[in-house]
This record gives C-alpha cells, structure tokens and sequence, in this order.
C-alpha cells in the first residue's frame, strides 16, 4: 500500500523534472537564436519590435523635414510644488541636433536631471515672483544650468508651454 502513494508522488515530481528540463532546453535555443541573430544583423538595421510607449521614442526622433533640428520635449510636463503651498504646472522644450545621436543620447540621459533643475528653481522663486515672472530671465538661467551639466554639446534656447499656477 505504501508504494503506491510514493509511486505517484515520484511520478508527479518526474514530470516536473521533465518539464522544467523541456523549458531549460527552450530557453537555452532561444538564446542561442538570439545571439546569432545578433551577430549576423547588419549594424544600421531599425529595431524589430519596441517595448513601452511608442510614442516616447517619437519625442526624440528627428523630423525628415527640418534637416535634422528636432525639439526635445522628453522633459514632458512638470508640476512642481511652490512655496506658497500652489503647483506650477510647465512643460520644458528645446531645440537640438537630431542628427548628432551622441547628443542625443546624452539628452535622454539627463531627463531626470533637468526636471530637478528647472523643480529647483522654481519652487525657490518667492511666490509674488511667480505672478510676475520674467519668462525669459528663467529661461535664460535653466538653460544656463543645464548647460552646466551637458559635456557633448550645449542648448541654445528654451520653450515654455503649459505654464499655469494651481492655488
């Protein structure tokens, strides 16, 4: 009678073995595929497949029409917390060259830097400075900072859009 039960736990733990062996050897061919694949890929094909949104990739892509000046809106919109208890709402965009892909890439790479740069000084700014802000002594130190922080190129100007106070 005892050999029966333990019989049919070995079978089950026997096809569980078998099926993760199955799934090892799977795996272990995709991967093969994959790599050789990779290798035998010309080096300027587009990518097959896209993970995530597919229109963030659309924001630092460059136009076909505008000899490769693009505007960089990948900073998106921003809402950031003020002194006096309101939210400034700002969208942050600028123009680059869309055909210099180091650039590029060090562009996508401080996204986060720049939403802390521009969070920084605007929820420094006193609350009457806000009403009446300077649009363009603003621009001028955000770009000033972000310049700051670039190595392989620089930014000649700055877009505001979106700029609204919630109280």
């Amino acid at each position: 009678m005892k050999k029966g039960t333990s019989g049919g736990a070995s079978q089950g733990s026997l096809y569980f073995f078998h099926t993760l062996v199955l799934l090892a050897i799977i795996l272990t061919v995709l991967i093969i595929t994959g790599s050789i694949y990779s290798v035998v890929r010309p080096p300027n094909a587009k990518p097959l497949f896209r993970l995530g949104n597919p229109h963030a990739a659309a924001e630092i892509q460059p136009d076909a029409q505008n000899n490769g000046i693009d505007v960089f809106s990948g900073i998106g919109r921003l809402r950031i917390p003020l002194s006096d208890s309101s939210t400034l709402i700002i969208s942050i965009a600028f123009p680059y060259s869309s055909n210099d892909m180091v650039f590029t890439e060090e562009l996508a790479a401080k996204i986060g830097d720049f939403k802390v740069i521009a969070g920084d000084y605007f929820s420094s700014l006193p609350a009457d400075k806000l009403t009446n802000l300077d649009e363009n002594a603003a621009k001028q130190e955000i770009l000033k900072q972000y310049n700051k922080i670039l190595r392989l190129g620089r930014i000649e100007a700055l877009y505001f859009s979106d700029l609204i106070i919630l109280d």
